[in-house]
């Protein structure tokens, strides 16, 4: 189901596309699934991204929900502003967390 949001992190109207679980601008996501699509999560906290890898050929952002601790990775989007995952990255690096 394709859903629209703003991003309550930086203000971005971010146009879902069915897959859409993070604002493209600034790379945080919120705490409302439980099993990806299904918005069961009744913490509804801010995640942020904490840290990123890559797994075979695919690439992921780590969230951590501000509120309850939740840990969730997400496929970097297409869609994603490269200059926000390489600063992400970078930072991640710097600090010996890969």
């Amino acid at each position: 189901m394709k859903e629209d949001f703003v991003c309550e992190k930086c203000g971005m109207h971010v146009a879902g596309n069915g897959y859409t679980n993070h604002c493209p601008k600034c790379l945080w996501s919120k705490h409302v699934d439980i099993h990806p699509g299904d918005r069961a999560a009744s913490c509804g906290g801010m995640m942020k991204p904490e840290s990123f890898f890559i797994k075979r050929t695919e690439e992921y952002i780590v969230h951590t929900c501000k509120v309850c601790g939740h840990v969730k990775n997400n496929r970097v989007a297409s869609e994603d502003d490269r200059d926000a995952v390489i600063a992400l990255s970078a930072y991640h690096e710097e600090n010996g967390r890969r």
